[in-house]
């Protein structure tokens, strides 16, 4: 039979009946991972460096070993893959590989434990050893799940709103008012919130399987064990997290996370995941080994002479992208989370390591980037890089794309932030961001739905922190506040902190509004912090990873606390769905026939010297009926002081209504026929605010008959 079958207890709870044997086959090299093959359950791995490869199962519920198959023939090995078909199985299977025998092709820094158990990378679901700390076992099979809404929604990029946020930090506060909190299920409960809110996408930080409690600080000020709860250190890509269902089972968590992004697909929100491909969670240690290190170490990692690991992610090692079996693993996860989860598109952590070689050296044609613009299967996904990595690598605008990669779009952050702030030379770069940054996409063949514009993120200040502190206030984090970022282009408007002057609450609360302007008044497709609608706060803590309490979680009181920002934001979103001026494919055309006209505090004279903080411009109307019609003539003063800005005439030959200003307080008017007549040619504004006007066309009366 060319295996050795050792029983270390009762098979019984192995089989489907006891009256039975477990058949063994030879099996397949194809598909990796664990798959039903008819009757047989295929386990295959690839492994080029072990003489011997053993599979252990253990029994589902307790992790009891039952069985070790030794597989030390030619008959279980093609080629460097490794396999086996047992028959006979009770489901769930729980196994795990190890690695025995003599090893060829080692390579550099290849650890040797021929006693840990190896994690299937292509597991599906994960659960820990209850007799080794720290090992993972993997379990089959993936749950059938009947789909109630079969067919994605597929918004076009033009009409798409993303919407970041933490899986569990979006409920698992009590203001959330789920049954179910920090859960997939839990914000299938917020689903009616999400849809008046306007947003059409949520982009879910990692929930690929990690452990949140790999970390090993405490808060210096209160003694709580601290975690990881960002979850950029994953651990089993195939599977979802199995602490964000509420049945609380690995299995379960696939069911449930299936039906959250189903009852998100009927609303006609698609589900966009944060994915982790340039790092894992292992480390050059005994402890943090799991899978990739121990099956073979320098075709997994970029590795050196020495075996030492290139770091470019700046989490202790970096994966080989390129490579053809890491790169074909890539490919397997994520149509697994396509065909199989039903997610919708994908955005890149530190996504330039994805575009290096085995050397760290930077590829034009990147394989596993062009590999993932071109498949099939992924063709109707959003890809998003973020196009840097924390070695240097800067890619924003040059990231290799294909017509295919949008990108995160740094300077729109950055621009937005000092403008908000007063910095002087502002004005220029602004235009161009306002615009759809056609200095980054406009030469590449791309246009500006490839750049996603967002002025806060998971990592930084929210959008509340951005108005109230200059400095990060990252001592609960357990690193004496030298982690977190330095340069978040903030300001606290003369106190750091909450405070109690109406007047600075009053300015602050008027440069939230804003920045949410700034960021639905852009060409390109806007990303919305959670939270950030309704004034959420982390206490000027700006690199949160490792808060799993109520300074990440949103807090659902400043819903009403915040009722008028909400409304505000909720506004805005619907301006810029209802005018398709506001969210072009492409980019402006120059020349006397151009869709915009750049203004300054005088009509055709815009200032984008260094010395301006004003700027105003119109955009066309499309013809089409309501708002879509409508000319706008949007104008930003950034100035310490108000000032004067002269209207152009409404090219339709109506006259210019107000439908929002952002000194006002009050939300957008989206219909131009119920929004204020603006009287006289010249328009008063206030220091720090932001003004939108639109103009509907002239109705010309009917031809008479002759």
């Amino acid at each position: 039979m060319n295996h050795r079958l050792h029983l270390l207890a009762d098979p019984s709870p192995l089989l489907e009946d006891a009256t039975l044997e477990l058949r063994v086959e030879s099996g397949r090299a194809q598909p990796y991972g664990v798959t039903q093959c008819g009757p047989l359950v295929n386990f295959s791995v690839p492994c080029r460096r072990a003489r011997r490869m053993t599979l252990r199962l253990f029994a589902a519920e307790s992790g009891t070993e039952l069985l070790r198959l030794e597989l030390d023939s030619l008959r279980h090995r093609s080629g460097d893959v490794w396999h086996v078909a047992l028959g006979n199985l009770r489901k769930p299977v729980r196994y795990s590989w190890f690695i025995a025998g003599q090893v060829e092709a080692a390579g550099p820094g290849q650890p040797e434990d021929p006693e840990r158990g190896v994690l299937d990378p292509w597991a599906v679901a994960i659960v820990e050893d209850p007799a080794r700390p720290g090992e993972w076992h993997g379990l089959f099979p993936l749950p059938e799940y009947t789909w109630r809404n079969p067919s994605p929604p597929l918004r076009p990029m033009d009409e798409t709103v993303i919407y970041e946020t933490h899986l569990r930090g979006f409920t698992a506060d009590p203001s959330s008012g789920v049954t179910r909190p920090g859960s997939y299920a839990g914000l299938v409960e917020k689903i009616p919130y999400l849809k008046e809110l306007g947003v059409t996408a949520v982009e879910l930080l990692p929930v690929m399987e990690f452990d949140h409690r790999d970390n090993p600080r405490r808060n210096p000020e209160t003694g709580e064990a601290l975690v990881n709860f960002w979850g950029y250190d994953p651990l089993a890509f195939f599977a979802p997290k199995a602490s964000y269902a509420s049945v609380g089972a690995p299995l379960g968590a696939t069911v449930e996370f299936r039906r959250m992004v189903d009852e998100l697909h009927g609303a006609g929100i698609e589900v966009f995941m944060d994915v982790v491909f340039n790092h894992t969670a292992e480390r050059d240690d005994t402890r943090h080994q799991y899978h990739f290190r121990l099956l073979d170490n320098p075709v997994w990692y970029m590795v050196d002479r020495q075996g030492v690991y290139r770091d470019f992610s700046g989490c202790g090692n970096s994966l080989n992208c390129n490579h053809p079996l890491v790169r074909r693993y890539i490919m397997d996860c994520l149509r697994f989370w396509v065909s199989e989860m039903g997610v919708d598109g994908f955005r890149f952590d530190l996504a330039s390591i994805l575009g290096r070689d085995s050397e760290g050296r930077v590829l034009d044609n990147p394989p596993v980037l062009e590999a993932i613009a071109h498949d099939p299967l992924l063709s109707r996904t959003k890809i998003i890089a973020e196009a840097w990595d924390a070695a240097g690598l800067y890619q924003v605008g040059r990231f290799p794309s294909w017509g295919r990669w949008a990108e995160w779009n740094g300077p729109f952050r950055d621009t937005m932030r000092r403008l908000l702030r007063g910095e002087a030379g502002q004005v220029a770069a602004a235009a161009t961001r306002l615009a759809g940054s056609s200095d980054l996409y406009g030469s590449s063949g791309r246009s500006p739905l490839h750049s996603i514009n967002f002025i806060t993120a998971h990592d930084g200040f929210t959008l509340a922190d951005l108005v109230r502190y200059e400095h990060k206030h990252n001592l609960p984090n357990g690193e004496e506040n030298r982690d977190g970022s330095n340069s978040d282009y903030s300001s606290n408007y003369g106190e750091e902190g909450p405070g109690r002057d109406p007047g600075r609450e009053a300015l602050r609360m008027r440069q939230q509004r804003n920045a949410l302007a700034l960021l639905f008044l852009s060409q390109g497709v806007p990303m919305l912090l959670a939270g950030d609608e309704f004034g959420r706060s982390q206490q000027g803590n700006n690199n949160a990873w490792c808060q799993d309490n109520r300074i990440s979680w949103l807090d659902w009181t400043l819903c009403d606390t915040n009722a008028d920002l909400l409304e505000y934001t909720r506004s805005l979103i619907r301006l810029r769905r209802l005018h398709p001026g506001l969210r072009r494919e492409g980019f402006f055309r120059q020349g006397p026939d151009s869709d915009i006209r750049w203004h300054g505090v005088t009509p055709e004279q815009p200032d984008f010297g260094p010395n301006s903080h004003t700027l105003a411009f119109e955009l066309r109307g499309n013809g089409g009926q309501g708002l879509a019609s409508a000319d706008l003539y949007i104008a930003l003063n950034f100035w310490s002081a108000e000032l004067d800005f002269e209207l152009p005439r409404p090219p339709g030959g109506g006259a210019w209504r107000e439908l929002l200003c952002t000194a006002s307080g009050e939300a957008v008017i989206v219909d131009p026929a119920k929004a204020p007549v603006v009287r006289g040619t010249r328009c008063r504004r206030p220091s720090n605010s932001i003004l939108v006007l639109a103009s509907l066309p002239e109705e010309k009366p009917p031809k008479e008959n002759p």
